[in-house]
């Protein structure tokens, strides 16, 4: 009989008691039989690192323990989402409109008086106060706060907005919104 043959007889012989093992560490009968496939064919193409005369029992088990536990460590990392609802929520919009949206809504801020511009970036996108815009700028609080009105209006005119949502969902979009919306802390 030959050594190949003489290996996969034992190879054979030790699947019973490689079962029993993965059910006992798996507690599962079908994925204890997912473990000993796993461990045959990866001692089977590791074949040649087995060191003639000691035991492959012993070696087949360790296989099997280290490939249930780098599993086990994998699937402790994934989430089950049979449904997919998870994944769902993950999903997100394609970027090419939200990218055309913006050149939109630069091309309209463009289009805005320089001083409605420069408020609105001041205090829309910068974050500053009012009062520190006004100061900036050389006008009154109340100046400032009417050029931003002002600038907020013809943008919503030239980009044909009549309400934050129809800017879409996007992420960028609705953080420049909700900025836009609350103006600085100290107005």
């Amino acid at each position: 009989m030959s050594s190949a043959a003489n290996v996969k007889d034992q190879l054979v012989a030790a699947i019973p008691s490689l079962r029993a093992f993965a059910v006992s560490l798996s507690g599962n009968p079908d994925r204890a039989d997912d473990l000993v496939q796993e461990t045959l064919i990866k001692a089977w193409s590791r074949l040649d690192s087995f060191a003639d005369g000691t035991n492959l029992a012993a070696w087949l088990f360790t296989i099997l323990r280290n490939v249930y536990y780098s599993d086990y460590r994998k699937r402790r990392r994934e989430v089950a989402d049979s449904e997919g609802t998870l994944a769902a929520k993950l999903a997100s919009p394609p970027s090419q409109e939200g990218h055309m949206d913006f050149l939109d809504f630069r091309q309209a801020l463009q289009r805005l008086p320089p001083d409605q511009r420069e408020a609105l970036i001041l205090i829309g996108a910068s974050g500053v106060s009012y009062e520190e815009a006004a100061q900036i700028c050389g006008c009154a609080v109340g100046t400032m706060k009417s050029r931003v009105n002002r600038a907020r209006t013809r943008l919503a005119e030239l980009l044909a907005v009549g309400s934050p949502t129809e800017l879409g969902t996007e992420p960028t979009w609705q953080g420049a919104l909700q900025m836009a919306e609350a103006g600085p802390d100290n107005s």
